[in-house]
């Protein structure tokens, strides 16, 4: 896919700096087939939201994963395509909205879509009575934004992690949020390398960082995850180059990183908690300390505002969870709580494929609902063998 970005990509629209947070409208939509968006043109058709008021989409679908997973490419036209044909919107400004698209639905997951729609005052809730709590008042906003060009010889390396590091920063500013302790999930898409960009640094006098293309999939979501990090203050400096995709102690708790072939710059979302935002959402974030953490997974719910019991079960939730979005990583001690793993001495089947049909499994059956958005490549995200957690729940009706 081309994308045909201007200097105006630094301008999200319909959002001035100094307004407040409009409210926000999160709706799952599950896929039909792999280029289907009857889901999205029927919440459009029925007035959820308006099709100018969409803003971001985050999704699994049903391919390999891989480098050459193109259902990424046949959901983002599809999905775009009901955008340009219901809305107001130019095809250009369409291309604008940022879709990050994470194929593989290994195990039991579901294919599904996440969309993020900014809705008019009058679909919001009056949040000033609240429960009496400062915290609790505070209500989901979304900010985006993309980062300067990643040349393929950024990727791996500082230069990434400050580029993705400012555009964070721009990404927070844009959903209204001030503290970056309200900042909760972050989801990124970034380029890889492929044969294409690899000899255009080589036609430079460049190097890249691999040539190993699948590898550089890791390499960028971990690299863009230090720059997640380094956005938000939880490391306090860009790493040095030789920490960059080593030292796993270096991390963000609320990156969510994927990449593909799709740009050539940082695509970011930014989900939190703003202050003066209307929206009957919040989102909350934890860790999985490892594959079988089910306690992270509620531990992001409860976060996010839900009250649960000691020991919840998935029929506690009712109606009120919306999603969740994980990053998952094969443990590289090739242990998980003292029992030997082999996914990674498997020559068959990957272990990209392995792990995410692994956790897949268990947040499927610890929600309750198959729609879970379980992305691999959780280097630099989350500590290791483990990986974040972030949970959107409606905390009214």
């Amino acid at each position: 896919m081309e994308w045909a970005l201007d200097e105006d990509y630094r301008r999200p629209p319909r959002r001035s700096q100094e307004s407040a947070p409009m409210p926000f409208e999160v709706r799952k939509i599950e896929f039909k087939s792999v280029n289907d968006a009857s889901g999205l043109a029927a919440l459009i058709d029925d007035g959820v939201f308006a099709a100018d008021d969409v803003v971001a989409v985050i999704g699994k679908t049903e391919g390999n994963g891989g480098v050459n997973d193109y259902t990424r490419i046949l959901a983002d036209q599809a999905y775009r395509g009901v955008l340009v044909d219901k809305g107001t919107r130019s095809e250009a400004d369409v291309k604008q909205i940022p879709m990050a698209w994470s194929g593989g639905c290994d195990g039991v997951i579901t294919p599904h879509a996440v969309v993020f729609a900014r809705v008019p005052d009058e679909q919001g809730v009056d949040v000033s009575s609240g429960s009496g709590s400062d915290e609790m008042s505070k209500r989901l906003s979304v900010g985006f934004a993309m980062s300067d060009v990643l040349l393929p010889e950024d990727i791996g390396r500082p230069a990434m992690v400050e580029k993705v590091g400012e555009g964070v920063k721009r990404a927070m500013a844009e959903a209204g949020i001030t503290d970056v302790a309200d900042v909760h999930y972050v989801q990124t898409k970034t380029p890889l390398l492929v044969q294409e960009t690899i000899a255009d640094a080589h036609s430079r006098g460049e190097t890249v960082f691999t040539e190993d293309t699948l590898y550089s999939m890791d390499v960028s979501n971990g690299t863009t995850g230090l720059g997640v990090a380094y956005g938000l203050g939880e490391i306090s400096e860009v790493p040095a180059a030789d920490a960059i995709c080593k030292d796993t102690s270096l991390y963000s708790a609320v990156a969510s990183c994927s990449s593909g072939v799709e740009l050539d710059r940082a695509q970011i979302v930014v989900v939190g908690n703003a202050a003066g935002a209307r929206s009957k959402y919040r989102v909350g974030h934890s860790v999985m300390k490892d594959a079988l953490d089910q306690d992270g997974i509620w531990n992001a719910i409860r976060s996010a505002g839900l009250d649960l019991p000691d020991r919840p079960h998935h029929t506690d939730l009712g109606d009120k969870l919306v999603g969740v979005f994980l990053k998952c990583e094969a443990d590289a001690s090739g242990q998980l709580r003292g029992r030997r793993q082999l996914m990674l001495d498997d020559s068959d089947v990957h272990h990209h494929r392995q792990i995410k049909g692994a956790v897949g499994g268990v947040t499927a059956a610890t929600v309750g609902d198959s729609a879970v958005f379980v992305s691999v490549g959780a280097l630099h995200q989350g500590p290791q063998g483990g990986g974040p957690v972030a949970a959107i729940v409606r905390v009214d009706d």
